[in-house]
């Protein structure tokens, strides 16, 4: 098969890598790719947002399925495009993409699926949105609405934080997504994802993962779109995962179904679980990142085969093999990241790394200048290990991390200190 994936990041990097594993991959191009991911794959400049345009590439360069890595382009209808130009495709339609795309849609589904989730309130206007959240008092999180690259989320502490950041989202501080605000009540417990494959209303759970979503050590400072991830989660059981599955995901898919917009692609189910009980913090129509990189190591070549099932609904054919181990990653920043932070500093020391089942560096904002690799993003690499244990994983990953020589990056040294 060819394979064209788009994005990229760190989250497409581990895609690529896990799809060379596999023999069925003939061919790979990566558009736009990045440092790293040029290493393994062809690299393709290429505007993913615009479906015509991929819909042709994939067309001239006889591509067989299309793996769509990022939100964006889900939300902006490729995968539609490319459908019905006739290609294989893996990720949701634009309109099953808005479970993603809108909180309000999200919650709306919810209610009429029964889902448990957080109590909210969905706003077009700040005053509104100002009372409801003096009535309901803090702690309290204010949400824009759209699509705000996992930073449109405050958990505010006070009424006053919260009001503020009601004035920053309607005041245009995450661009469109803001328009409009969902405000919901501040839910306790112990946050982990769930990553589900859906085929219509078809369902298998393909893994468990948690992320640090703070920049500071023990949790602390600002979110970000994650500073590392571990998989599995143990705050997950079996049982746990089986109630999800029961009470959220398959009602949720049922009503999706019901309403027009069946869905097909990765599920990524955020859930907070409080004594034995999970209750839905969010859904994501892709891989997380960082969270992909943990389940794309540990899946391996049989990831491909599983997204294919997926992308042509037979997924209830489908199994997964899981090998009882762990993996762990530790996302290496820019230094002032998650505000402002320099670009083009030079990271040294990554051909001496070992790349193998066990150990990848997966680039996420890099590109090559001159013959050196620099660093274009925030979140630059994942260091990534698998072990028989979670801390052989977290020895391994730490291990690649002190491998690499860039004073401008910065790490969180405690990912996985809950588990462990």
């Amino acid at each position: 098969m060819n394979i064209l994936i788009l994005g990229g990041g760190g989250r497409e990097h581990a895609l690529a890598w896990a799809t060379l594993q596999n023999p069925k991959c003939d061919k790979l191009i990566v558009a736009p790719g990045n440092a790293g991911i040029a290493q393994i794959a062809e690299c393709a400049s290429l505007d993913i947002n615009d479906g015509g345009a991929v819909a042709e590439f994939a067309q001239e360069n006889a591509i067989d399925m299309v793996i769509v890595g990022p939100e964006a382009p889900l939300a902006a209808g490729v995968a539609d495009r490319l459908r019905e130009a006739g290609l294989l495709v893996f990720g949701p339609s634009a309109a099953a993409a808005r479970l993603e795309a809108s909180k309000s849609f999200t919650k709306e589904i919810c209610d009429a699926a029964q889902a448990p989730t957080a109590a909210y309130g969905h706003f077009t206007d700040a005053e509104a949105a100002k009372d409801y959240v003096r009535t309901q008092g803090a702690p309290i999180v204010v949400k824009a609405d759209g699509l705000a690259a996992g930073k449109g989320v405050i958990i505010a502490q006070t009424t006053q934080e919260a009001e503020e950041a009601i004035d920053d989202m309607f005041g245009g501080a995450f661009g469109g997504a803001g328009a409009e605000v969902v405000i919901e009540e501040f839910m306790t417990g112990e946050e982990a994802s769930f990553f589900v494959l859906v085929d219509r209303e078809t369902c298998l759970p393909i893994g468990t993962a948690q992320d640090h979503k703070r920049v500071g050590e023990g949790d602390t400072g600002l979110n970000t779109g994650g500073m590392g991830a571990y998989s599995p989660a143990p705050v997950l059981s079996d049982e746990i995962a089986q109630k999800a599955l029961d009470e959220i995901v398959r009602p949720t898919m049922t009503e999706m179904a019901k309403r027009g917009m069946p869905y097909q692609g990765v599920l990524y189910v955020g859930l907070m679980i409080e004594n034995g009980a999970p209750r839905l913090v969010e859904y994501n129509v892709r891989f997380g990142d960082p969270e992909g990189q943990v389940l794309m190591l540990r899946l391996g070549a049989q990831a491909l085969d599983l997204m294919q099932a997926c992308a042509e609904g037979r997924l209830d054919q489908a199994q997964v093999n899981w090998a009882s181990d762990h993996a762990m990653t530790v996302v290496l920043a820019a230094n002032g990241y998650p505000g402002s932070y320099e670009k083009d500093t030079v990271i040294k020391g990554l051909g001496d790394l070992p790349e193998d089942s066990h150990h990848m560096m997966f680039h996420a904002g890099t590109s090559e200048k001159d013959g050196q690799i620099v660093a274009t993003g925030g979140r630059v690499l994942n260091a990534t290990a698998r072990g028989a244990t979670l801390q052989e994983a977290r020895d391994r990953a730490y291990a690649l991390v002190d491998g690499v020589d860039w004073p401008e990056g910065f790490v969180r040294r405690d990912i996985g200190w809950r588990a462990l």
